[in-house]
């Protein structure tokens, strides 16, 4: 705890949560769109899940990316003339992933809905879904500015105060980027 409090764990940490913040708008937005899909009264709720189970999962990336950058780069297998690596088949699963749910979602959002389909015995079955459904983006879409805190602080315990202060800024700015995306 003791990095924190020296100037160089300062601006670490400052960096960071800077940097946390801005690779995390795609999140929010994301987020937010999955979000409108909820009834209202179940927004405030929702929110406060994918802050705690950000920083849950966010932590657990910190901590786990040290055995993938240690072990990351040996090969799995072959296709053609492609060496697959552990990472770039978690990169290439999570890319594939994202642009599905981004499809998805703009499907919807064009063909029409009104955010809330089912009824209310559907909706609380659908808020689980859902929930899963962001904890997963966060997580792929965390991946970036996981990366970037291992290459920039030294300490993990300056990368999760990070993360932490940015996903308490995300959870306040959040509803606002909600209802912009909604108009």
């Amino acid at each position: 705890m003791e990095e924190l409090l020296t100037l160089q764990g300062i601006i670490a940490l400052l960096t960071l949560t800077t940097l946390e913040i801005a690779l995390g708008i795609d999140n929010v937005i994301f987020v937010s769109i999955i979000l409108g899909r909820m009834p209202e009264e179940k927004r405030l709720n929702a929110r406060r899940i994918w802050m705690v189970g950000g920083i849950a999962l966010r932590s657990a990336l910190l901590l786990g990316l040290g055995w993938l950058v240690a072990n990351g780069e040996n090969e799995l297998f072959h296709v053609a003339s492609f060496s697959f690596n552990l990472r770039n088949t978690i990169m290439l699963a999570g890319g594939l992933f994202l642009l599905y749910k981004a499809v998805k979602e703009i499907h919807h959002k064009v063909e029409g809905g009104d955010g809330v389909r089912q009824g209310p015995a559907k909706a609380a079955g659908s808020f689980a879904a859902l929930m899963g459904q962001i904890l997963v983006i966060d997580a792929v879409f965390s991946f970036d500015s996981i990366v970037t805190a291992i290459g920039l602080a030294k300490h993990v315990e300056v990368m999760i105060a990070a993360v932490v202060i940015a996903m308490i800024v995300m959870f306040f700015f959040a509803q606002r980027i909600s209802g912009f995306i909604e108009q």
